[in-house]
């Protein structure tokens, strides 16, 4: 009997080394598959980059610091950091709150929350941006009750606001929900078996759980909200220094043939999402441990 079983286990071990070996790729095949993502990497994101910088110092350091220091060109880069600012706490709660609900209990219209989530990923910006102008615009649906009581949302900074609000509305949720799924209820349940309240529950026992996918999807956020660009430029109306974000104020000085003032402004965009691209290194770093 203990014969034919280890007489088994060898006719198996063949089959199972060639398996191994099926599944092991030869060198040169990583070789091709490694060169061709640095190619594309290198062609479509590096060199791209490079010229970016380059282009902004080709006249000098003057030059890049006037257009850096131009009032117009601060209006914009405040402008910007504003939006994100608003846009990005608010839907740190909404994210926060839609995962929760999605993730922990069961309701109608959970599959239609879920899909509600993520339309602004399947709609244009410029088409999310339209949507804006004909509820707040002057000739929208609420077009004559902000006007009667001098409200402007529409060509202003509100508008730019609820346009960033809505483009990364899913980021954080959509971050959150497959890592709580993944997680799933025991701890909060043996916290609550044990006398917890649901606010002790949550910020002793969930939130340490979900803090490197939250802050992952804050990132996230921050970066979609300050390089929004289509949304943004139908309900910002284009007016200098008032609701001009650094996209758009980039796209009006290549326009104008500034070029030089044009590359330093989208430098300074670039250095955001490098330090945006650090700090999601480092997060993933974090998770991974």
């Amino acid at each position: 009997m203990a014969g034919g079983v280890a007489a088994l286990g060898r006719q198996r071990s063949p089959g199972q080394h060639g398996v191994a070996t099926a599944l092991t790729e030869p060198r040169w095949v990583r070789g091709l598959l490694l060169g061709t993502a640095l190619v594309f990497l290198g062609f479509f994101l590096f060199i791209p980059l490079a010229l970016v910088f380059a282009k902004a110092f080709e006249s000098g350091w003057q030059t890049y610091l006037a257009a850096i220091k131009e009032p117009v060109a601060l209006d914009a880069v405040r402008l910007t950091l504003t939006a994100a600012a608003i846009a990005v706490p608010i839907n740190l709660l909404f994210g926060l709150a839609a995962a929760w609900a999605i993730t922990k209990f069961r309701f109608p219209g959970k599959n239609l929350l879920i899909t509600m989530i993520d339309l602004p990923f399947s709609v244009s910006p410029v088409i999310s941006g339209m949507m804006f102008v004909l509820l707040f615009g002057a000739h929208g649906f609420f077009g004559p009750y902000l006007q009667a009581h001098d409200i402007r949302i529409i060509f202003a900074v509100p508008g730019i606001v609820l346009a960033t609000m809505f483009v990364t509305s899913p980021m954080v949720a959509r971050e959150l929900i497959p890592l709580m799924q993944s997680q799933g209820n025991d701890e909060e349940e043996a916290a609550l078996t044990m006398g917890a309240s649901g606010i002790q529950t949550f910020f002793r026992v969930s939130l340490p759980k979900i803090r490197w996918g939250l802050l992952y999807g804050v990132v996230l956020c921050n970066a979609r909200a300050m390089g929004e660009f289509g949304a943004v430029s139908v309900v910002s109306g284009h007016v200098r220094g008032l609701t001009n974000t650094m996209p758009l104020h980039i796209e009006i000085l290549y326009n104008e043939y500034q070029f030089s003032a044009a590359f330093a402004v989208a430098s300074l965009l670039a250095l955001l999402a490098l330090a945006t691209l650090a700090i999601k290194s480092v997060i993933e770093w974090r998770t991974g441990r």
